[in-house]
């Protein structure tokens, strides 16, 4: 028989398989710590050398290379299978977390790195080196591509991190069962032993995998101080919400958004000085805020005749039907006929889009990323400035002017450089804070003097007047440009907040 081809096959999925725990690696990294480029260049690092250690180590196999191959891949079933699992535990439970975090990363690394040269040493008898280096590479590469596409378009979304992990650890347990009858001739003792590891590992991930649901929950009941009520991925993020004594809270990928307890103030703040700063807005734009509750406070003006909501997460938009005490808390602001959402990138969706607007809402998460870094930068705030008529008004949230001094202003100046003239502002929210905002326009211009709707629970005339006040410890600090080929935010976010985690 002829096993080359189904060797090379082999390759393909030891490759996906070594790809994907990586990235499973540096996904829950970010998603229990945030800091996400630091921890993904950490731990693409760290991968890549471990690679290169288990290939060193495999000069000292010398005998009975086929089950040295079978036992390595039944070590990368049950280490890399049970990694995601194993991460969320250990982030809850771990002081050394981050110490954890790189062991299970480099054991996973030194396994993988192991198994191509042994796997090639097998095949040596069958091709000559050029051919055998050139497609085992060819395979190999195959693999990651595989890998990479279908990690965040269909694995994560679909099945979640840790139904991801099993299933790809069940894969390698496949190899490594396949392999004892593939490469049986090769084996020349504990081949019964060989099968029994593989099939008891194989069995234990199948039940892992059946349980999976019952692991995320209780990986995740232990970042929770709160009951999850409601938890869903998408292909962006993961979604949760807790609930407590003072009500619930929303997190995306562990980081808070809003707590229902105190949202109004944050909320308030956001919208009503930009809508307060224009004569009778009629039609507003709301970028981010996929909860509906900055849409709720737009709505409460009379004169408003059309809101466009842009929200890159469809599951994020119809989180309200999903749980109905979040149709609750935004007032039912999805089912209003003056609403369109559009769920597509912001960035995309402006630089498309011909409309303007009289005022403008941007409330997207803090930048802990590049994807989100480049909604602060110069180049965003350009495509916004081009669809506001004369006279509108922008709010942006800008991170905290206490906690992020210097991503704070940064965000201020990076306004202030795509053309807007711009009054920064601050104000308390409990679950957060002192939190900061930005209010911008196309022509110079004195903050709002006073809140022209009824009915607000925190915003007044004297509040108002107090937000455009910055305290001595957020004065300015000097910053650079956050700019699409440099997005210095990102850097700044990070160092800033890493220091509060």
């Amino acid at each position: 028989m002829n096993r080359t081809p189904i060797l090379f096959l082999n390759v393909l999925v030891i490759a996906a398989c070594g790809l994907v725990y990586e990235l499973l690696a540096g996904t829950v990294a970010s998603y229990v710590i945030g800091d996400s480029v630091t921890q993904f260049s950490l731990i693409i690092g760290l991968y890549l050398s471990a690679l290169g250690v288990g290939a060193w180590l495999s000069r000292f196999l010398d005998r009975d290379l086929a089950a040295r191959f079978v036992e390595v891949e039944i070590a990368v079933a049950l280490i890399g299978g049970l990694s995601a699992p194993l991460l969320f535990f250990g982030f809850a439970r771990l002081q050394w977390f981050q110490l954890f975090l790189f062991l299970v990363v480099f054991v996973i690394g030194v396994l993988v790195g192991l198994e191509l040269p042994i796997l090639m040493r097998i095949l040596k008898e069958h091709l000559d080196f050029k051919e055998l280096v050139s497609r085992v590479l060819s395979f190999d590469y195959l693999g990651s591509l595989f890998a990479a596409v279908l990690f965040p378009l269909f694995l994560v979304p679909r099945i979640g991190l840790v139904r991801t992990s099993i299933l790809f650890g069940f894969l390698n347990g496949c190899v490594g069962l396949y392999g004892t009858w593939l490469l049986a001739p090769l084996i020349h003792r504990r081949l019964m032993a060989l099968r029994i590891r593989a099939i008891i590992v194989m069995v234990l991930l199948v039940i892992a995998f059946l349980q999976a649901k019952t692991l995320t929950s209780l990986a995740e009941d232990e970042l929770f101080a709160d009951e999850i009520v409601y938890a869903t991925s998408s292909p962006y993020q993961r979604i949760v919400v807790t609930r407590g004594k003072s009500g619930f809270h929303l997190f995306l990928n562990g980081n808070l958004q809003f707590a229902s307890a105190d949202e109004y103030r944050y909320h308030e703040a956001l919208v009503h000085p930009a809508l307060a700063s224009v004569s009778a807005p009629a039609h507003v734009l709301i970028l981010g805020g996929g909860d509906g509750l900055a849409m709720r406070e737009v709505l409460k003006y009379p004169s408003v005749k059309d809101v466009t909501l842009v929200d890159l997460d469809r599951k994020m938009t119809s989180l309200s039907k999903a749980f109905p005490a979040l149709a609750e808390l935004n007032q039912h602001s999805f089912s209003d006929p003056r609403v369109h959402v559009v769920n597509e990138d912001a960035m995309i969706w402006l630089d498309r889009n011909p409309t303007r607007y009289d005022a403008a809402i941007v409330d997207f998460p803090d930048p802990n990323n590049f994807a989100l870094g480049k909604l602060f930068t110069t180049r965003f705030y350009r495509l916004l400035r081009a669809h506001l008529t004369p006279n509108a008004a922008v709010s942006i949230q800008c991170t905290s002017p206490i906690f992020a001094r210097r991503s704070y202003w940064c965000i201020i100046r990076t306004i202030e450089a795509a053309g807007f003239h711009v009054r920064p502002y601050q104000t308390t929210v409990p679950s957060f804070g002192v939190w900061g905002f930005a209010l911008a326009r196309l022509q110079p211009f004195e903050p709002p003097k006073r809140v022209v709707i009824t009915g607000l629970r925190f915003l007044d005339e004297g509040t108002l007047a107090s937000m455009f006040v910055m305290p001595l410890d957020a004065a300015p600090l000097p910053v650079e440009i956050n700019r699409l080929d440099n997005q210095v935010l990102v850097r700044y976010y990070e160092d800033e907040w890493r220091k509060w985690s």
